[in-house]
Formats: C-alpha cells, sequence, structure tokens
C-alpha cells in the first residue's frame, strides 16, 4: 500500500512541475513605477524649459499615467499617447518606425492605431518588457531624450 501512494505522490509531482513550467512569471509596470516614469521625464522636461505630453503606458499599451505640462500644445496629447503605444505595441522605440518610412516603407503607415513619430520607447526590468513611455511637444530627437530619461528612471530601454 505504501509503495502506491509514494508512486501516486511522485506521479503527482512530475505533473505539478510540468504544468508549472507551462506558466511563466511576469514583470509588470506598476502604477508607482509609472509615476516615477513619468516624473523623471517631466524634470528633464522642466530642466530644458520645454512643454511636453508625458504619457506612460502598461506592457498592453493601455495609459496608466498622463501629463501635460501647463503651454503644451494640445495636438501632443493624441501623439504623445500615440507613441507610448506604438512602442509598447511592438516592443521597439518608435524612431525605427520613422526611420523606415523616411527609407521608403510606406506600407507601414496602414498599420492600425499606430504613431511612428520618433519620442516613443519601451520599458525593460531585466530583459523583460513591461511597458513604455512617449513624449511629444519638441523635437523628435528632445521627445525621445525625454522619453529615454523616464524610462531609464524604472528600467531599461532596450533588452
Amino acid at each position: 500500500m505504501n509503495k502506491r501512494i509514494a508512486a501516486a505522490a511522485v506521479f503527482a509531482l512530475a505533473l505539478g512541475t510540468r504544468a508549472g513550467a507551462q506558466v511563466g512569471e511576469k514583470k509588470f509596470l506598476t502604477l508607482e513605477g509609472a509615476k516615477k516614469a513619468a516624473a523623471a521625464a517631466e524634470a528633464d522636461a522642466r530642466r530644458r524649459n520645454l512643454p511636453v505630453v508625458i504619457a506612460v503606458v502598461d506592457d498592453g499599451g493601455e495609459l496608466l499615467v498622463l501629463e501635460r505640462l501647463d503651454g503644451t500644445q494640445i495636438g501632443s496629447l493624441k501623439v504623445g499617447i500615440g507613441k507610448a503605444r506604438t512602442a509598447a505595441h511592438f516592443k521597439r522605440p518608435t524612431r525605427f518606425f520613422e526611420e523606415q518610412i523616411k527609407n521608403g516603407r510606406l506600407v507601414t503607415l496602414a498599420l492600425a492605431d499606430f504613431t511612428p513619430l520618433q519620442g516613443g520607447v519601451p520599458i525593460f526590468s531585466s530583459g523583460q518588457f513591461v511597458g513604455a513611455i512617449g513624449v511629444s511637444g519638441d523635437s523628435p530627437q528632445v521627445d525621445e531624450e525625454i522619453a529615454t530619461a523616464g524610462a531609464l528612471a524604472v528600467g531599461q530601454v532596450s533588452r
């Protein structure tokens, strides 16, 4: 009888180990982390005396934090959110897509819910994608620099 119980226990343990291997552990960007990223981006923008929009999204591209500094043009609201969502959906900087279009890959423009303008960067933590940040309101290069400052406050910008 004890052999049967021992065999059943070994079998159950083996099944449990296999099932556990099918589900991974996932890091995620917390609201606190999103606020920290936005604060770092805001500090960089204020240091430069620039009115910008800062959008931080989770790994699915859903908005966690949105800040519009005083004096920022209204058009930057949707653009900043779009940059963050695009960086999240593709897990890469939006600069990549702007460069593709500049190099003639215009088919990229057919993608839905897509903002191929420099200024969105993904956020990684220990190699895992956790979210993205988008900035709009100044030049493409400066928007990306401000977004990068925010991303680096909570993680890395590439794997």
